[in-house]
């Protein structure tokens, strides 16, 4: 919880401090909500959890690593053609590091098919 804290304070020090002052980067709030629906549509789909690999899995892989891959590139984008600041890009990608490890922290901890699951808490 306090790291994704962390992380959306990075995206907003990015977005509003007086250097910057442009939001643009708060799109990439976007891939932060679809990064995990890959993963959900996946493991409803295939309940198998005997094999070690499915291609329904692998597809769901593939497709959010375009996501995450595309929420860091969306700052270096728009600091290229000089829509933010590269100081704001640099903010907003320290962001994106900390959001997405947070989501995969979250997955590597409550993500498996054992008795520990977020319900319990």
């Amino acid at each position: 919880m306090a790291c994704g804290a962390i992380g959306l304070t990075f995206l907003m020090l990015g977005c509003a401090l007086e250097d910057y002052g442009v939001y643009w980067p708060l799109f990439v709030l976007i891939f932060y909500v679809i990064s995990p629906i890959p993963h959900f549509i996946a493991k409803r789909a295939t309940d198998d959890s005997d094999a070690a690999s499915s291609a329904c899995r692998e597809l769901a892989y593939f497709f959010t690593t375009g996501i995450v891959v595309s929420a860091f590139g969306l700052p270096i984008i728009l600091a290229r053609v000089a829509v933010i600041k590269w100081g704001a890009c640099g903010l907003v990608l320290a962001g994106n590091a900390v959001i997405f490890l947070t989501i995969l922290g979250f997955f590597l901890v409550f993500g498996r098919g054992d008795d520990f699951s977020w319900e319990q808490w």
